[in-house]
């Protein structure tokens, strides 16, 4: 599920909010190790 809810948000179709709370931490770490942030776009350092 968690990469279902990765898979969405980097296509634009739902947002880090939209996702189920009990997902959002493994979320937005997969998105990171991706270099992703929470909205599914490239994290500038």
């Amino acid at each position: 599920m968690v990469l279902v809810c990765v898979t969405l948000i980097v296509n634009g179709y739902k947002t880090f909010e939209q996702c189920p709370t009990n997902l959002q931490s493994e979320i937005k770490a997969t998105l990171l190790v991706m270099g992703l942030g929470e909205n599914g776009k490239p994290v500038l350092e």
